[in-house]
């Protein structure tokens, strides 16, 4: 288990400092360490009304980054030093961004305007503009659910930005390999990456050069089918023979020849589903969206 400088009798020795010096209910407090760890500070603080946190040194634009989130009007507690005394000193974030942390300390984030009911399937709106085309938020929250991520899961996404997003959202423990061939949308995918604030999504060019070797090994993948998706499969198999596949594809001979690629290594498909979405626009028009598939597949090695 990786050790952290914040034992759970320094936690509760901050615990009783802020509970002394703030008015809050602990029973509703979510814990977060972010030293040495690739855990996402700003979708915690935008899901949660209070967090507690835990930082080392060298976080020289955290406070500039929450406000560039929008989490500017956030309360921020905290006082002057690395131990639990003291008085206590309070601002908002949006007082803080020429700030940044030099020592290890812990903060009490208040976040009266948190999004508690988080939804699955984000507007595509909040998404970073650039060279990707988005997939629709219906199909995306499809796509999400059969995933089924938990929170230590890593995953490999090639070619699916707006899912690496989320999938780094859900899976906060774990780790989100974003392979991007195009170097548009590298960038997209690295604008996306600074927007949300997620520290545990890491961003590759592709799956050659034994690049995965020196990564987190990923329990599953999704795939964007292309012509390189035999090349993909196979190299993802190296890393971890029993890794789970869903795999989107609106091109019908990407979609015909994965029955024999499935055979070829030694998959089995679990589920095929065909997913069609319309909406009514403002001129009360029927609109349609790309329909694809989405084929789930698991080894056979289990």
């Amino acid at each position: 288990m990786e050790q952290s400088m914040f034992t759970n009798e320094v936690i509760l020795s901050w615990l009783r400092y802020f509970s002394q010096n703030v008015d809050i209910d602990l029973a509703k407090l979510k814990i977060l360490d972010i030293t040495g760890k690739n855990k996402n500070l700003i979708p915690t603080v935008m899901c949660n009304r209070v967090v507690l946190v835990f930082t080392d040194a060298g976080h020289p634009d955290i406070f500039y980054d929450m406000w560039n989130a929008e989490l500017g009007e956030c309360d921020i507690w905290y006082n002057e030093g690395s131990d639990p005394e003291g008085p206590i000193k309070h601002d908002k974030v949006s007082d803080m961004i020429n700030r940044g942390i030099n020592y290890s300390a812990a903060m009490l984030i208040l976040n009266p305007n948190a999004a508690t009911n988080y939804q699955i399937g984000m507007e595509n709106s909040r998404f970073s503009c650039g060279s990707v085309q988005y997939v629709c938020r219906e199909v995306r929250a499809v796509i999400m659910n059969k995933l089924n991520l938990r929170d230590q899961d890593n995953i490999v996404i090639i070619s699916g930005e707006s899912i690496a997003v989320e999938a780094a959202i859900i899976a906060a423990e774990g780790t989100v390999i974003a392979v991007e061939y195009d170097r548009r949308d590298w960038n997209t995918m690295k604008c996306n990456v600074e927007k949300f604030g997620l520290s545990n999504v890491i961003i590759v060019e592709s799956l050659q050069d034994g690049i995965l070797d020196e990564l987190p090994v990923p329990d599953i993948a999704f795939i964007v089918g292309s012509p390189r998706i035999g090349s993909e499969i196979k190299n993802l198999l190296a890393v971890n023979p029993a890794m789970d596949f869903v795999i989107y594809t609106l091109d019908f001979e990407v979609l015909t020849s994965l029955p024999a690629l499935f055979k070829e290594n030694g998959l089995e498909r679990t589920e095929a589903i065909h997913i069609e979405v319309s909406r009514v626009n403002s001129k009360k028009m029927v609109e349609p969206f790309p329909a694809p598939w989405l084929i789930s597949a698991k080894s056979l090695k289990r």
